[in-house]
């Protein structure tokens, strides 16, 4: 996973917003606790996956969708990158707002689900997505802001742990069938888009943090034509 006053409104420096949280209470409840439960939950280092997809990229706006506790959008806004990060739980956005600020970049950060977000459509040319758990709805809403969020000639970028997809419901109560995967998002692309990498590579894992266990990610990159 992967944080302004009111969605929509964000600010533009390296402080915490005020709780404009917008979304699903339980969903943000959830990740709290889950932040809650450990000091620092993943590595603190960039992506494998974003780092080298992002290397022939020129800087420019992008959203880091489930941003975590800020890694990702503290190296992008190092590379020069104009960073909008995004995150349901409040509790992973103070500790990214606090690396940023450690970091002396500037970051708007924006506290809610992707699906309830006011992002201004069509103007980031990344949208990153690194391991999201983004919730599947019927009407396939997640997978369709991403893809909305995209500016004309600009790329998405999502990642995913591979075989994830196809596990089985765990005891802990996770169904992979409640969760958006790459292939759903690959399937509604149109003739407006044309997919740059799509496959199944060895994972480039930072030392640590939860999910440093997966081996190999999924990487669907695509660019949008117009």
């Amino acid at each position: 996973m992967n944080d302004n006053t009111t969605a929509g409104s964000p600010a533009s420096d390296t402080s915490l917003p005020g709780d404009g949280y917008v979304g699903d209470p339980a969903v943000r409840a959830e990740w709290d606790n889950r932040y809650a439960n450990r000091q620092q939950l993943w590595s603190g280092q960039p992506n494998g996956a974003l780092v080298a997809e992002v290397a022939g990229l020129t800087p420019g706006r992008v959203l880091d969708v489930g941003c975590g506790e800020g890694a990702d959008a503290v190296w992008l806004a190092r590379g020069g990158w104009d960073v909008t990060a995004l995150e349901v739980s409040g509790v992973a956005l103070e500790r990214a707002a606090g690396h940023a600020r450690d970091a002396g970049v500037a970051v708007r950060w924006v506290h809610a689900a992707l699906t309830e977000a006011e992002l201004p459509p069509a103007s980031f040319d990344l949208v990153s997505a690194q391991y999201p758990a983004l919730l599947r709805t019927p009407d396939a809403a997640a997978e369709r802001a991403l893809l909305a969020a995209v500016a004309p000639g600009g790329v998405l970028l999502l990642v995913h742990h591979a075989g994830m997809d196809a596990q089985q419901t765990h005891d802990s109560g996770f169904d992979p069938a409640d969760y958006v995967w790459p292939s759903m998002v690959a399937a509604l692309l149109t003739d407006d888009w044309k997919v740059e990498v799509n496959e199944q590579r060895l994972r480039v894992a930072p030392d640590g943090g939860a999910g440093a266990h997966h081996t190999d990610d999924l990487v669907l990159r695509a660019r949008r034509l117009r």
